[in-house]
């Protein structure tokens, strides 16, 4: 079967979908001919389904999606530039949580949206890590400080770089600095080998939280979770990832127990004109 599939009652050969193609792998043969694949194109192609989402009039299929499988833009729902504007700036990090749990499909709705993030070439390399049981984050907690322990003992610079002392003292207190007692932490992972992994993970963790309070959920970035996932063995011993994957990013998740009512001031952009 071909990789792409062209309905040629539908096709206005127009040459839109081989303008878009990343790849360049869409050719015309002729002034009649209809988008066809260049030699070796098959194996060149990245999968990111352009040219089936840019053709008006659906006559472009791929071997991996029909236009029909593709949902339709509904421009009604698209967002002027003071909308988006209100949505980003209305994105805080949560660090109070009601103590709920949030239910384990809507978690799975939260990260079916995230999937959707760019990535390197399209390899779509982020796999998902959920710790849902609330006693489970605890415990990753706890390795947390374990690991902020060690590096005290170490006297590494790291201490004073992280006011560290003061994030144990908080925890022994009775407090949870580490994961601000949220119900779910959502960990994005990948293979160690892969060079597109450390910023499609970023991105894809992005995209969750500023889809969270779509979902009447709150999310914030676990660094000192993130940290020491990354740096110490035993807590990624206990995270138990898949063999040859690492933790590339960790968000806090779970209903915000207070409501934001104004958008807070940040500095004026840097700009460089060249």
């Amino acid at each position: 079967m071909s990789l792409l599939a062209v309905d040629q009652e539908k096709c206005h050969r127009d040459g839109i979908c081989a303008e878009v193609c990343p790849a360049r792998i869409i050719e015309f043969k002729g002034n009649d001919a209809f988008p066809s694949l260049v030699d070796g194109g098959d194996k060149i192609c990245i999968s990111c389904g352009h040219c089936v989402a840019v053709c008006p009039y659906g006559a472009m299929s791929h071997t991996i999606m029909k236009p029909e499988e593709c949902q339709s833009v509904n421009e009604d729902w698209l967002l002027g530039p003071e909308q988006v504007e209100h949505f980003l700036r209305y994105r805080r990090s949560i660090r109070n949580y009601k103590n709920e749990q949030v239910e384990q499909g809507t978690l799975t709705k939260l990260i079916d949206v995230a999937r959707f993030a760019p990535s390197g070439h399209n390899f779509q390399p982020v796999k998902w890590l959920v710790i849902y049981d609330q006693d489970a984050v605890q415990r990753m907690a706890a390795f947390v400080i374990e690991w902020m322990r060690h590096l005290m003992k170490e006297d590494s610079p790291l201490v004073a770089a992280m006011h560290l002392n003061r994030v144990v003292s908080s925890w022994e207190e009775g407090n949870d600095p580490i994961c601000r007692n949220a119900p779910h932490i959502i960990i994005a992972h990948a293979h160690k080998e892969d060079r597109t992994a450390p910023v499609a993970c970023t991105i894809a963790l992005t995209y969750l939280e500023l889809a969270a309070s779509s979902f009447d959920l709150g999310a914030c970035w676990a660094g000192y979770f993130n940290a020491a996932a990354t740096l110490w063995p035993p807590m990624q011993q206990e995270l138990g990832l898949p063999e040859g994957n690492v933790n590339f990013g960790a968000m806090m998740v779970g209903y915000p127990k207070f409501k934001y009512h104004r958008l807070p001031l940040r500095n004026d952009a840097e700009i460089l004109w060249r």
